[in-house]
Parts: structure tokens; C-alpha cells; sequence
């Protein structure tokens, strides 16, 4: 889904003016390079933390090619993460001179401004891609990569307690990335297959289809990006020749 996404953000973002779709695509491509939670409502009236569809103009710092968030998030904990990016940074300024405290917002075809929800943001994503895709599935997908990408620096550990302290590591790596506990990172944003492949020692062979996997142009998968799905493509097709075996 992820190449799709891209090519149809990347043609979003070329409308004209602050369309709903035009808005929604910069959302997603920040979502994908900054990992923040999307956010919503609820917590703003709760907590007072902030995800990006609910951030304030005052979280934001343009200077440059670099945009900067500074906000509290999830748990109360507080953030600061950086982007750079000229044509982000250009759209995020055009928000940025809309009146309001919301930093995301979009001219309906009244020239009406309205505020980007979670909502909006999760029914973009399901429209483009064609499938559940959600704004979660983003840190879920970072977080698998993640774990994948550190684990393959220790694939000569040959040892049970050896590979046992990597996943820790890992773990502990990703959970700095997504700005979470390891306890929740490793239950809910790391595929169990990877740290299963790991401990099997069958991800040297996954991994190896990195350079098959690849694509071309802007949109299409990443190195490590590929190398994962290989690696989690193999798995699921080992477990489906178990079941028919099985039967």
C-alpha cells in the first residue's frame, strides 16, 4: 500500500489553494516522516496532549528547509521533532497563514475553513490505498522496519542469551524512535514475526531478498522497507505450507 500512498499524495499536494485532499496528503506525508500519532480530540480535552491532525500553530517552527514540532503528547511526555523538507515546509507555512489556533486546516468548496480530525485523516488513508490502512499502521510499519534493521547488525549472535539481549536492545531502540515504553513498542508496534525470525535464525535468508524487492522512482519501497516485507512474506508462506501439511 505504501507506494500507492505516496504517488497519490505526492499528485494531491500539487492542487492548487488548501483542498480537502491537498491538506490531508500533507498530513500523511508528516505522519510518515515523523511517526507522531495522529491525535484527536479527546485527548486534547483530557490530557492536553497533542497528535498532529489536533496541532496548534503555536507547536510549530518554520525555518529554512526545517520544520519543527514542539508539543506534549501521549502520557504527557513532551516532543520535539524535526523535519526538513523544502516542499513540506512551503505547504506548512500556507497553513500556517490561515486564521485559527488548528495548524491543519482545509477550504471546502465554499472557501469555509475546517479543522482536519483523526477521522478525516483515517478516511483519506483507506480512500488512497484501497485498504485498512490507518494512520497507526504508519508507526506500526517504522516500528517493524526498525526492529528489523537493528537486529540484522547482530545476525552472527549464535547464542539464545545473545540474541535474547539484541531483541532487548532493539526494542529499547525503537521505542526512543516512536516515543514509547518498550513494554508497549514490542506488544504493539513490532510484527512478533521479525523478533521470531530472529530467534529461529532464519532472517539472514528473509533479509536476502532486499535487493530483489526493491523498486523504482520516489515512491516506491525503501531498502529496509523491502527487505521486511520479503522477510514477512517468507514467513506467512513457510506457515501456509505447514497448514496444508497439517491437514
Amino acid at each position: 500500500a505504501l507506494p500507492r500512498i505516496r504517488r497519490r499524495t505526492d499528485r494531491d499536494l500539487r492542487r492548487r489553494g488548501l483542498p480537502r485532499e491537498k491538506v490531508l496528503a500533507l498530513v500523511v506525508r508528516l505522519l510518515e516522516a515523523t511517526l507522531i500519532r495522529v491525535g484527536n480530540d479527546e485527548y486534547v480535552r483530557e490530557n492536553r496532549s497533542y497528535g498532529l491532525s489536533t496541532m496548534r500553530t503555536r507547536h510549530v517552527e518554520v525555518e529554512g528547509a526545517k520544520i519543527r514540532f514542539t508539543f506534549r503528547g501521549k502520557g504527557g511526555k513532551d516532543h520535539e521533532i524535526d523535519v526538513r523538507d523544502r516542499r513540506l515546509v512551503r505547504l506548512v507555512r500556507q497553513c500556517q497563514e490561515l486564521p485559527g489556533q488548528e495548524l491543519f486546516q482545509y477550504l471546502d468548496a465554499d472557501g469555509r475553513r475546517q479543522d482536519v480530525t483523526s477521522d478525516d485523516v483515517n478516511d483519506y488513508l483507506r480512500e488512497i490505498s484501497g485498504k485498512p490502512f490507518t494512520a497507526k499502521d504508519f508507526r506500526t510499519w517504522a516500528g517493524t522496519v526498525a526492529a528489523s534493521l537493528a537486529l540484522s547488525e547482530f545476525l552472527e549472535v549464535d547464542d539464545d542469551a545473545g540474541r535474547k539481549k539484541a531483541i532487548v536492545g532493539a526494542i529499547e531502540a525503537v521505542a526512543e524512535q516512536l516515543g514509547n515504553t518498550p513494554a508497549v513498542c514490542r506488544a504493539c508496534y513490532v510484527h512478533p514475526e521479525v523478533l521470531d525470525a530472529y530467534l529461529d535464525g532464519t532472517m539472514v535468508e528473509a533479509l536476502s531478498e532486499r535487493a530483489r524487492g526493491v523498486g523504482r522512482g520516489a515512491h516506491a519501497l525503501r531498502p529496509g522497507e523491502a527487505a521486511v516485507l520479503g522477510l514477512l512474506q517468507a514467513r506467512l508462506a513457510r506457515e501456509q505450507r505447514r497448514r496444508r501439511r497439517a491437514a
